[in-house]
């Protein structure tokens, strides 16, 4: 039952972050991303990922020593979320050396 909770919780989730997506309007979208450098997206990107990973730790602990109120399933769906997000931030990583390496193979 606990696993259809879960399952139920995470479709709700992502069905709100869906949502808030979708209504935001385009313009802000633009003018933020415009107003921040690409340096301090990625710096914020590998931020997420770090407290990510370190909100796994600190659950997968948490569940380790007994702690009351943690569940098996919350530590398991915390860690595969650390690994999703640090997989992504590993694949932007080599899609940036690529390019830096294809921008440097260029004639000038």
């Amino acid at each position: 039952m606990s696993q259809g909770v879960e399952f139920n919780r995470l479709m709700l989730d992502m069905r709100a972050m869906q949502m808030d997506a979708m209504s935001q309007p385009k313009t802000a979208a633009v003018a933020e991303v415009s107003g921040s450098s690409f340096a301090d997206m990625l710096g914020q990107a590998v931020n997420k990922v770090s407290d990510t990973q370190q909100a796994s730790n600190q659950l997968s602990s948490a569940f380790e020593i007994g702690k009351s109120g943690v569940d098996l399933t919350d530590v398991m769906i915390s860690s595969q979320k650390a690994s999703v997000s640090f997989q992504a931030l590993t694949q932007v990583r080599n899609k940036l050396v690529q390019a830096y390496q294809d921008i440097m193979q260029m004639p000038v």
